[in-house]
């Protein structure tokens, strides 16, 4: 039978030089990943197109609400504010997404984050962010930092 891994089972974290920060409040949370098609046509092969792998590239994008993460706020989390201090130094941070796969800890990887947006409406609603980290290098499967 197969087991089901529960979407609040996957939350991603940012390493902020100590220890791992959990991403705040996320509302959601996604990895995507890719590899590069390239298309080849030759005289050998006239009227076929021959495809191998090219780059492996991936992506994390999340969303949460936003709360305060400085000295007054919850030191702990990764917010908008938080983030926008790593994106503005451009630093690659490295992340950590855990999974909920018994096998399979977590994820982990490094990525710089190339698009951050804070969404502030009315009518008393919670403030919400969203960040897109545009990965560098592999995904791995154990824990670069140890």
């Amino acid at each position: 039978m197969a087991t089901f891994i529960k979407g609040d089972a996957n939350i991603l974290y940012v390493h902020d030089g100590t220890v791992y920060r959990p991403v705040a409040c996320l509302t959601s949370n996604s990895l995507a990943t890719a590899v590069e098609v390239l298309e080849t046509a030759t005289k050998c092969d006239a009227g076929v197109i021959v495809k191998t792998p090219g780059v492996f590239s991936y992506s994390i994008s999340a969303d949460g609400l936003y709360i305060d993460t400085g000295a007054s706020g919850d030191v702990t989390k990764a917010s908008h504010d938080w983030l926008l201090i790593k994106q503005q130094l451009k630093t690659v941070v490295t992340w950590k997404l855990d999974t909920g796969l018994a096998d399979t800890a977590n994820y982990f990887g490094t990525a710089i984050i190339t698009s951050l947006n804070l969404d502030s409406p009315t009518n008393q609603e919670n403030a919400t962010f969203s960040a897109t980290l545009d990965g560098s290098g592999t995904i791995a499967t154990t824990d670069p930092i140890v």
